[in-house]
């Protein structure tokens, strides 16, 4: 029986612990290599060359959409299935045309995530229940005219604290303001950064002030005054 070589990129090794034990336990799988660090995803696979990739959707240094794009680059044979919390339709047409052969939602069964692997093996898409390959090619047709932008990936939460941020709120502030711990709000804006593929605040203000979320006025009130 012919192997199945995977690499597994997630940033907590509990996780990874977790996927390796799930996968492992199929005897035509084998993990030949473990990433923490989307710097190092990329390298990593165009070295080891995996049949399959299990992609978690943020990492340390990049987003999995960004990496998805430089995979399909240096390694076009390797079928990589995102593994996100993610189950907004925006998003995942995205992961599908960055070049995303399967879509695993974290709350999906154990065994999906193999079923998942067999069949981008197979040369078949997989996408999580509920979504289906025929419901995603048709939002993808309906907005095939116009560039998809990433902003609309954003969960209602982080377009939430993207607002609150845009207009300079530090992540004390809000964290009162929303009722939610400050180490919370810091993971959201680190998400929030990594999936606009941005690095600093004055870049997001520009993203704001592009969309009309903010404008020149209230870029210069001083939001500790509110």
């Amino acid at each position: 029986m012919p192997l199945t070589s995977l690499v597994v990129a997630d940033d907590h090794p509990i996780v990874r612990h977790g996927l390796r034990m799930v996968l492992e336990a199929e005897a035509d799988f084998q993990i030949i290599g473990e990433v923490e660090d989307g710097l190092k995803v990329v390298e990593t696979v165009e070295q080891l060359r995996p049949d399959v990739l299990i992609l978690d959707e943020v990492l340390p240094g990049s987003s999995g959409l960004k990496l998805l794009r430089q995979i399909h680059d240096v390694a076009p044979r390797t079928r990589t299935i995102m593994l996100s919390m993610h189950s907004s339709e925006p998003y995942i047409v995205e992961a599908i045309r960055n070049g995303a052969m399967g879509y695993v939602l974290k709350s999906a069964g154990a065994n999906l995530l193999v079923e998942a692997v067999r069949s981008v093996m197979n040369g078949r898409r997989y996408l999580s229940a509920p979504f289906s390959e025929r419901a995603i090619e048709l939002y993808g047709q309906r907005v095939d005219s116009q560039t998809l932008d990433v902003y609309d990936t954003l969960t209602r939460r982080e377009t939430e604290l993207f607002k609150w941020i845009a207009q300079g709120y530090k992540n004390a502030e809000i964290s009162a303001h929303l009722s939610i711990s400050p180490r919370t709000v810091e993971v959201h804006r680190a998400r929030i950064m990594q999936k606009l593929g941005i690095s600093s605040s004055r870049e997001l203000i520009r993203i704001a002030l592009k969309r009309g979320i903010l404008t020149e006025d209230e870029l210069e009130f001083d939001p500790a005054q509110k």
